[in-house]
């Protein structure tokens, strides 16, 4: 299969061939991974029992996709990433928040999944054939898993595609099997010896529902326009696509991740999720479980560093997507290798989600805001003046800069931040909020507020040839 050339530019229509199915198969097929399914061990390790943890990560996954979802048909209607779309709101340099808030999200979730992946996969291999569990055994796995990721990664959305459709099958099977392989030794209760992370349940509770329901769906508020790009709102309305998108998200999300809280109770996985979930499985499962580590890792961040390399790409016009992609992996791996030496995985999660879903939420907001008062009309050809090293356009404002948008974003990022609770950092607006994480409502209320109230008029639709006005500089 041929590399994929295109980055960031607009995919022309005899391009979009892709449907709501294909849509459905990545975030179906992706998600069904170790990455996502140790989301459903934070409320576990948290100290929450099962229905406590159900009712957490799906009450903050339904609300993460009402906000995340309608993103995915911005990009329907632009044929470019969401980065560079919402270039329509933010001017088309201050577009760069998308893609620095993007390139953060996706070296996160790229490098936690081959960490947890990789740590499965030694765990596994150590089990099966008495392999030894030192440094040196992590390192090579993790460079392994890397290098099968830059290739799916590099490749493209066509391969990915291929890859998600087949895992979507494969992870279903194989997550069936580890039901049953993980039913003997389930319970309802909480782990023992894990108390309440906040002290008492519904600071804990609302914590769970933010960290590890919440911060899935927001993981694809630049992310899903990667894939609607390739989709013609031509051919495919936009209820099918908005519909589409909120079944794959939920359904992606919350299948694994309740795999996770399952497996975490069956295997008493208080303070850590690879190691006890392999001790736990029976013999019989331990091949499925490494198939599981290794495909579905490389199929969900393979995913990622392809969006990585676009955001870099679109960072600097100037480098090619499959450049950029290397260099991103690179990066990436580098985490990988800081997290599993350095950290403690269930601070270092929480911590990265909670402060990512801080600054995420406002820019989601306001390009939505956006997205709604511009009626879904975008200028193309204005969009990519950026990447042209061009100026001008309708979408040029102020040196390419949409100052009070950029400035409604600021305030909002740093509002959530000062409400944040995580394991490593509280913030000083926590003593308002009774202790409670409310970082994700107050960054999008102020961040969405402003915006609105400091821009009244819908970003301006061009009414004359979408290359005019813009001049090489």
């Amino acid at each position: 299969m041929p590399i994929e050339q295109r980055g960031v530019d607009t995919v022309p229509d005899a391009e979009r061939t892709s449907g709501p199915r294909d849509l459905l198969s990545i975030l179906l097929g992706s998600n069904l991974c170790l990455g996502v399914i140790v989301f459903g061990w934070l409320p576990v390790s948290f100290g929450l029992g099962l229905w406590a943890s159900v009712t957490s990560v799906v009450a903050g996954t339904l609300v993460g996709v009402a906000v995340t979802a309608p993103l995915a048909l911005v990009s329907l209607r632009t044929a470019t990433n969401l980065s560079t779309s919402s270039g329509a709101f933010f001017g088309v340099r201050g577009r760069l928040v998308g893609s620095v808030v993007g390139l953060l999200l996706s070296l996160g979730y790229t490098a936690l999944t081959l960490w947890i992946g990789g740590d499965v996969v030694v765990g596994t291999l150590a089990r099966l054939t008495g392999l030894p569990t030192g440094d040196a055994t992590h390192t090579v796995v993790y460079a392994v898993l890397a290098a099968c990721t830059v290739v799916a990664a590099v490749h493209g959305y066509r391969l990915l595609l291929r890859i998600s459709k087949a895992l979507a099958i494969g992870m279903t099977l194989l997550l069936t099997l580890g039901l049953v392989a993980y039913a003997g030794d389930f319970t309802t209760a909480a782990v023992p010896g894990t108390p309440y992370l906040l002290g008492s349940f519904w600071p804990t509770w609302v914590l769970s529902a933010v960290a590890a329901g919440l911060s899935g769906p927001v993981a694809f508020i630049t992310l899903l326009g990667d894939y609607t790009r390739y989709i013609s709102p031509e051919r495919h309305s936009a209820k099918t696509v908005w519909r589409t998108t909120c079944l794959g998200l939920l359904a992606g999300l919350l299948i694994p991740q309740l795999f996770g809280t399952f497996t975490a109770l069956a295997a008493r996985g208080g303070l850590d999720y690879a190691g006890p979930l392999v001790e736990a499985s029976p013999v019989w499962y331990l091949v499925p479980l490494l198939l599981a580590a290794t495909a579905g890792s490389v199929g969900n961040a393979g995913l990622m560093l392809y969006s990585m390399g676009l955001d870099l790409d679109a960072i600097l016009p100037r480098a090619t997507r499959a450049r950029a992609t290397l260099v991103v992996a690179v990066v990436a791996t580098a985490f990988v290798f800081l997290g599993h030496f350095a950290s403690d995985a269930q601070s270092a999660m929480t911590s990265f989600v909670l402060l990512l879903t801080a600054i995420g939420t406002p820019w989601a907001v306001i390009t939505l805001i956006g997205h709604a008062r511009c009626g879904g009309t975008y200028d193309p050809e204005a969009l990519q003046v950026y990447n042209r090293r061009a100026k001008g356009g309708a979408y040029w404002y102020r040196a390419g800069w949409h100052p009070r948008a950029v400035a409604s974003w600021t305030l909002g990022a740093g509002v959530g931040l000062a409400a944040v609770s995580t394991p490593l950092y509280e913030g000083p607006l926590l003593a308002l909020t009774g202790g409670i994480d409310c970082s994700f409502i107050l960054s999008g209320v102020v961040g969405g507020t402003l915006y609105a109230a400091l821009t009244p008029k819908p970003a301006p639709a061009p009414e004359r040839e979408p290359a005019a006005g813009i001049a090489v500089s």
